[in-house]
């Protein structure tokens, strides 16, 4: 249901049990592709990993087990900018506690937050410092799960930031952090960028535009440092993969996502294995997702995907901002406060002397385990690193 502009509307989840009965029956019925003798992961998800993984959806999963969790949070929808907005917002029993929008990004949801929520917002009951603790604001960006799907063109990641700063005064937060990673980052960085007013400090576990470019400069190389000499020829060899290997999914959903969204809307196998094979690439594992995901996690953010049929919608995003008039620029630079928290996993090596053209970088902590969804892989770490950066802000 949409909300009046400007009204906050509580929301349930509750999805019919014909929707889940659907689910079912489409995955009994799966029509199976074949597959190539010996390649593994090479050519995308092997089919013995997806049928093993569909079984388990189906068999064992128990989504009425993970509604109930997310039930748990305090969950509301308003309209903002003409888009459907849906949040979970967890206040702190601490009274002083510091609002904090934490934001997703793709293909990931507000269910990346499970595992951090608890020791956010009540560090006293988690054996932390009662004052570190933090307000939670936690949106689904436009397009994605029960913020989607949008209804008109133009919600790239600056108009998303511009939403979320409505959404931050609309609950009355005055002073606010943001954090983020992958579209997340993006969002939340603009946020210190733009509504500089209100925001004290922006946590990222990814820096957009802040890894070696597509061609490296000898003279600018000559004048580093050893160790981030070496890093930035780390981080070119890295993004040289990227271009050649994992790139495909961006350049299909920059160009042609409503054709896409044909085959993931339909089949909830296409749906699993889009995402699933990103949850193995992007993280600390080996072998499968699981190897660094809990199993059920990855599922619950999938079933939002699908049960609200916003693979497509959530695919724009990239769309809308390949064809925006700024694509290509570099980026606009921000003076907000700003902590990076380098997990070595993730999909790229972010790189200090490029980072500090455009951010105020205030605190750089690299880690030695972890990848692109640290509040899913390495939660303990991450409430640790949020926790160290606000405190700061705070002082």
């Amino acid at each position: 249901m949409t909300s009046p502009a400007g009204h906050l509307t509580p929301f349930h989840l509750d999805v019919p049990q014909a929707d889940l009965d659907d689910l079912h029956q489409r995955l009994d019925r799966a029509r199976w592709p074949d597959e190539l003798p010996g390649v593994g992961w090479d050519y995308g998800v092997p089919l013995g990993y997806v049928r093993e993984l569909a079984r388990y959806w189906r068999h064992e999963y128990d989504w009425r087990a993970a509604e109930a969790r997310l039930n748990a949070w305090p969950q509301f929808t308003t309209t903002i900018d003409g888009a459907n907005v849906h949040f979970a917002h967890v206040r702190s029993p601490e009274p002083g506690a510091t609002p904090l929008v934490m934001i997703h990004g793709w293909p990931g949801s507000i269910v990346e937050f499970e595992q951090v929520a608890g020791a956010l917002t009540d560090p006293r009951a988690h054996g932390g410092d009662p004052s570190d603790a933090f307000h939670l604001v936690l949106p689904s960006i436009p397009g994605f799960g029960l913020s989607g799907p949008t209804r008109e063109t133009g919600w790239e990641f600056r108009r998303v930031a511009a939403a979320f700063a409505v959404l931050m005064g609309r609950l009355g937060y005055a002073r606010y952090g943001a954090q983020g990673g992958d579209w997340g980052a993006g969002i939340s960085r603009e946020l210190g960028r733009t509504d500089t007013e209100h925001v004290i400090g922006v946590h990222l576990n990814l820096l957009p535009d802040s890894a070696a470019p597509a061609e490296l400069d000898a003279a600018e190389l000559a004048a580093l440092s050893p160790a981030e000499r070496e890093r930035t020829q780390a981080s070119w060899e890295r993004n040289k993969r990227w271009r050649k290997e994992r790139q495909g999914y961006a350049d299909v959903q920059s160009t042609r996502p409503q054709t896409l969204a044909y085959g993931l809307t339909d089949s909830p196998i296409g749906q699993l294995a889009w995402i699933a094979e990103k949850f193995k690439e992007w993280t600390d594992s080996h072998d499968r997702p699981e190897d660094a995901v809990d199993r059920d996690q990855l599922l619950t953010n999938v079933m939002l995907y699908w049960l609200t049929g916003t693979a497509g919608s959530s695919g724009r995003i990239y769309y809308e901002r390949a064809h925006a008039d700024y694509w290509g620029d570099p980026p606009a630079p921000s003076t907000a406060p700003t902590a990076l928290a380098v997990f070595p996993h993730d999909n790229f090596i972010p790189l200090r002397h490029i980072a500090d053209r455009t951010n105020k970088i205030v605190r750089w902590t690299e880690y030695d385990r972890g990848g692109h969804f640290p509040a899913m892989e390495q939660p303990d770490l991450l409430v640790a690193d949020i926790r160290e950066f606000f405190r700061t802000m705070r002082a």
